[in-house]
């Protein structure tokens, strides 16, 4: 099952987020008041971000975490999945599959375009993604945290 996040699955996400930033599928950890700033801006509003937690059978198997944007180049807004992650003893029971099938249902209507990132490693993910009609877009990130 998919649902929003709530208020009363504040620790259960942000204890799923550090798993998340421990793996492979990131480049480096983040602080932990990212997660909190991250979690306060869903639960505050929908407006940039939005976070879906994944149920299996009555346990907490993933999450996946979106922000919005528009971009001209798409014609209008733009669903970025910002982070899909499934923990290990739930994947390949089609979690991955159901989000994409719910959010494409839920906000195609809106969005102009899904976009995401993967790493190039991730051949599962990507074959995933391919099977559901996503494409490489050839464009280098570059990117300018602010510095604290």
């Amino acid at each position: 099952m998919i649902r929003k996040l709530t208020e009363k699955d504040r620790d259960l996400y942000i204890e799923m987020a550090k798993e998340f930033y421990s793996s492979d599928a990131v480049l480096h950890p983040i602080p932990e008041n990212y997660f909190v700033r991250t979690v306060d801006e869903a639960l505050r509003s929908d407006r940039y971000a939005e976070i879906f937690l994944f149920d299996w059978e009555g346990e907490a198997a993933g999450y996946a975490l979106t922000a919005k944007t528009f971009s001209q180049e798409a014609g209008g807004p733009v669903w970025w999945i910002e982070e899909i992650y499934i923990r290990e003893q739930f994947r390949s029971k089609g979690l991955g599959r159901a989000f994409f099938d719910y959010i494409h249902r839920e906000k195609g209507n809106e969005a102009a375009r899904f976009r995401l990132e993967v790493e190039e490693d991730n051949k599962r993910a990507i074959a995933l993604y391919e099977k559901l009609g996503y494409e490489v877009l050839d464009y280098a990130q570059m990117v300018r945290d602010r510095r604290e």
